[in-house]
């Protein structure tokens, strides 16, 4: 049976692994009516934007909310004066 004759050190077995934790940057695509980055094959955040070739009929705004978010000005909290 196969046996190591020493040890293998700390540095040396985490060299050996260092690749397998590396992460790759997320995929974007470019939204085709605002022109921002976005996940593919999702919605849009920025106008709700969902592409007619994700099986959905004609190119559909389907977040409203974050379309109104962009044109609603923020709220002014009201002081009491007293």
């Amino acid at each position: 049976m196969a046996v190591p004759k020493r040890k293998v050190s700390k540095a040396r077995r985490d060299k050996r692994r260092s690749n397998v934790w590396k992460l790759g940057a997320p995929a974007l695509a470019e939204c085709p009516q605002c022109h921002t980055l976005k996940a593919p094959h999702k919605a849009c955040p920025e106008c709700g934007y969902v592409n007619p070739d994700l099986s959905v009929k004609d190119g559909k705004i389907v977040v409203k909310a974050a379309a109104a978010a962009k044109t609603e000005e923020p709220a002014v909290e009201e002081t009491s004066a007293e």
